[in-house]
């Protein structure tokens, strides 16, 4: 039993530094001198890179991103794929290896969806995890992860607002995850994550009611 805690509790803390990967704040310093937790949202996310750096360090923004929470859960599946993890789990008494590993691939999910948004590399700050959460879904459930994107891309087409746009997709991916009679596990994860994603927009929820919320290419008219 020590042992499978072990292993788990090196996964999670993995998990976590993956998702706390503070990429926003690495190029903006690295390559433009800029904090960019002192400009625009100050979020480190891509949506406020792109706003105030461009669209190239945006888009490697997004692509890191997305990357470093697909990576969270490929690594949970990969070790779980181990002789030795799968003996692990047997001697902790856990006879089912496929529900032990689905509930890890939520747990790994979550801790990379905190590390974006509370980054140990930059005072716990970070961005909104929807790019990271968007990684994760795409190895979790690639037809939950597609979906997802659909009804963003769908929504930011029309409306032109990415918070908006993020909002919504979070809403959506329960729906999608009970829809495609997904594990229960990624179930559980998908309402966690999106209830976090939509908290991690509230002062979004805000300019959106007030009207102010800047849509794609906009500033902000008031930094929050």
């Amino acid at each position: 039993m020590i042992g499978w805690l072990v292993l788990n509790g090196v996964i999670l803390i993995v998990s976590y530094l993956l998702g706390a990967t503070p990429s926003g704040y690495w190029i903006g310093s690295r390559f433009y001198g800029l904090d960019i937790r002192e400009a625009g949202s100050g979020s480190t996310g891509a949506t406020n890179v792109l706003r105030t750096l461009g669209k190239l360090p945006a888009f490697a923004v997004l692509v890191i991103d997305i990357a470093k929470g697909a990576l969270a859960i490929a690594l949970v599946r990969y070790i779980y794929s181990l002789v030795f993890a799968q003996n692990l789990t047997i001697a902790a008494g856990i006879p089912d290896l496929g529900i032990a590993k689905e509930w890890m691939v939520t747990l790994a999910g979550l801790m990379a969806v905190i590390g974006h948004t509370k980054s140990v590399w930059i005072g716990f700050k970070g961005g909104k995890s929807v790019a990271s959460t968007l990684g994760i879904l795409l190895v979790m459930s690639w037809v939950v992860g597609l979906g997802t994107l659909s009804v963003f891309i769908v929504l930011l087409a029309t409306s032109r607002i990415v918070s908006l746009s993020s909002i919504i997709g979070a809403v959506a991916v329960s729906g999608l995850m009970f829809l495609t009679v997904q594990p229960l596990p990624y179930k559980i994860f998908a309402i966690a994550a999106g209830i976090y994603v939509i908290w991690c927009h509230r002062s979004n929820i805000q300019r959106l009611l007030a009207g102010q919320e800047p849509r794609i290419g906009q500033k902000l008219s008031t930094e929050a």
